[in-house]
């Protein structure tokens, strides 16, 4: 007799085949595999590569916006920019308007890095379009946009 709270392999499989977050998630991984491996020459992770895009902007953003962007809880981006900070890649300052609040800009080094990296990115960026098959790189990234943006309601 089997547990009503078994689930049937056959799930197992729907679930493995069908999930679009676990698609995305072996994609993601992937992806920040390819990118980790060549930006290692230039000493930054795909992530870290990410967040210094992010502080590239005319004037120093506060954490708040940063963290929305990259999608991260303000201690996660906090604990990522640790290291970046330690390597003189980034720069953590009080807001003199809000004293509150720190504003994150890239230091000269910071920048240099970023100059080394986007040639790096910019050829494995195309690379993976190019080889990507089906859904074309414009409508995936719009599709990821929108799961982004969106929270679907839950199934009751």
């Amino acid at each position: 007799m089997s547990n009503p709270r078994d689930v049937p392999f056959e799930t197992t499989h729907l679930v493995r085949d069908t999930c679009l977050c676990l698609h995305v998630q072996r994609a993601a991984r992937a992806l920040s595999r390819l990118f980790d491996d060549a930006l290692r020459p230039v000493g930054l992770t795909s992530g870290q590569f990410s967040l210094l895009n992010a502080l590239n902007r005319p004037a120093p953003p506060p954490i708040a916006p940063v963290a929305k962007l990259l999608a991260m809880d303000r201690t996660t981006l906090t604990a990522a920019l640790k290291p970046l900070e330690r390597d003189g890649l980034v720069a953590i300052a009080k807001d003199p308007d809000d004293r509150r609040s720190r504003l994150l800009r890239l230091t000269d080094k910071g920048r240099e890095v970023l100059a080394l990296a986007i040639p790096i990115w910019r050829d494995l960026h195309g690379d993976v379009e190019a080889g990507m098959s089906g859904l074309g790189p414009d409508n995936l990234r719009s599709a990821l946009n929108g799961l982004s943006r969106s929270k679907p309601a839950a199934s009751a």
